[in-house]
C-alpha cells in the first residue's frame, strides 16, 4: 500500500503525525504546569514559591527535547542508542509522578486517574509517534529503494534499448558499408571483365587485322605474280609475234636481195650504189659483216629490239642484227626499261 502513496501523501501524513504529537505535547505540558505548580508550591518554602513552575518547565523542555530530536533522527533512519530511550521513560514518569503525586497524597483515586491521563498518553503519543516516524522512515527507504530499483532498472533497460539500438545501427552501417564494397567489387569486377573483353577483343581485331593483312598480301603477291606472268606471258608472246615478223623481214629481204643480185644492173641503179658505198660501209663496220647493207627499217628495228629480253642478247649484236648503231640500240633498250617500270608501277596502282 506504501508503494502506492505519492510523496505528497507521504508528507501529509508526516505533517499530520507531527501536528498531532506537537499538540498532545503542548496540551500535556500546560497540564502539566498547572497540576505540579501547586504541588511543588505546598513543598517549597514561602520564599521560593515563586519557583515552582520551574520543576514542570524542566521536566517539559526535557519531553520536548526527546519528542524533536526522536523525530529527526526517526527521519533520517538512525539509532542514536539507549540513551534517548532512558530520558524518554524517565521524562515521561516524571510528568506521570508530579502529576498524580498531589491527587496520591490526598488519597484521590479519581484524581490520580484524570491526572495520569495526559502524561500517559504523552509517553505512549511518543513511543507511537516514534514507531510510526521509524515505520514511514523504512517505507520511504523501501520506496525510495523500490523506485531506485526501478529507475536503474528502468536505465539499464534504456541503456539495454540505447544499445540495441547502436548494436542496430552499427549492424546497418556495418551492412550498408559491406554492401556499398560489395557493390565496389562487382563493379571492379565489371569494369576489369570489361576491360579484359576489350582486351581481348582488341587482340583478336588486331590477330584478324594482321590476318587480313597477311591474307590481302598474300592475294596481292598472288595478283602480282599472276599480273607478271601474265605480262610475261604477253612479252613473250609479243617477242615471239616480233621475232616472227623479223624473221619474215629477214627472209622477204634476203628474197629481196637474192632477186636483185639475178638482175642485170642499172646504170642508175650502179650510181645510187656507188653513192650509197660510203654510208653502207660504216654500217658493215657496226654490222661486222662484209657484203650488201642490211639495215632494217625503224619500225622493225624496234619490234626486234623489244622481242628479246634484257640479257639474252647483247647490243653489239642487236646492232649487227638490225643494221642500226650502237647508240640507237641503247637508246630503246632503255626506253624499253622505262616502260616496263612504268607498266609495273600502273599495275599496283591499280591494284591498290
Amino acid at each position: 500500500m506504501l508503494d502506492s502513496l505519492t510523496p505528497a501523501q507521504i508528507q501529509s501524513a508526516e505533517r499530520t503525525l507531527a501536528t498531532g504529537t506537537w499538540a498532545i505535547t503542548g496540551g500535556a505540558v500546560l497540564f502539566s504546569v498547572l497540576t505540579v505548580t501547586p504541588l511543588v508550591e505546598r513543598v517549597t518554602p514561602a520564599q521560593w514559591q515563586w519557583t515552582a513552575p520551574i520543576l514542570p518547565l524542566v521536566v517539559d523542555a526535557a519531553v520536548i527535547i526527546v519528542v524533536r530530536l526522536d523525530a529527526v533522527v526517526a527521519r533520517l533512519g538512525g539509532s542514536s542508542g539507549p540513551w534517548p530511550a532512558v530520558l524518554r521513560w524517565m521524562t515521561g514518569l516524571m510528568t506521570l509522578l508530579l502529576n498524580i503525586g498531589d491527587s496520591a497524597l490526598k488519597s484521590d483515586l479519581v484524581g490520580v486517574a484524570v491526572h495520569a491521563i495526559a502524561p500517559l498518553l504523552l509517553i505512549v503519543t511518543a513511543e507511537a509517534g516514534l514507531a510510526y516516524r521509524r515505520a514511514i522512515s523504512r517505507a520511504l527507504e523501501r520506496i525510495e529503494r523500490s523506485r531506485a530499483e526501478e529507475q536503474a532498472a528502468r536505465e539499464q533497460q534504456e541503456r539495454e534499448v540505447r544499445e540495441r539500438e547502436r548494436e542496430a545501427r552499427e549492424h546497418a552501417e556495418r551492412s550498408a558499408r559491406e554492401h556499398t564494397e560489395r557493390l565496389d567489387r562487382e563493379r571492379a569486377d565489371r569494369e576489369e571483365r570489361a576491360r579484359r573483353e576489350e582486351r581481348e577483343h582488341a587482340v583478336r581485331m588486331e590477330r584478324e587485322r594482321l590476318a587480313s593483312e597477311a591474307d590481302m598480301r598474300r592475294e596481292q603477291r598472288e595478283y602480282d605474280d599472276r599480273v607478271r606472268h601474265e605480262q610475261q606471258q604477253r612479252e613473250d608472246a609479243r617477242r615471239r609475234e616480233q621475232q616472227a615478223l623479223a624473221g619474215r623481214s629477214r627472209r622477204e629481204q634476203s628474197t629481196d636481195r637474192k632477186a636483185d643480185r639475178a638482175l642485170p644492173a642499172a646504170p642508175t641503179q650502179g650510181t645510187v650504189n656507188a653513192q650509197a658505198l660510203p654510208v653502207n660501209s660504216a654500217a658493215s663496220g657496226v654490222n661486222g659483216r662484209s657484203g650488201v647493207f642490211t639495215k632494217m627499217p625503224e619500225s622493225e628495228a624496234r619490234a626486234y629490239v623489244a622481242s628479246f629480253r634484257e640479257g639474252e642478247r647483247t647490243v653489239r649484236q642487236l646492232a649487227d642484227d638490225t643494221g642500226w648503231s650502237l647508240g640507237w640500240v641503247s637508246a630503246r633498250l632503255q626506253e624499253q626499261r622505262s616502260q616496263a617500270v612504268a607498266d609495273m608501277g600502273a599495275a599496283l596502282e591499280a591494284v591498290g
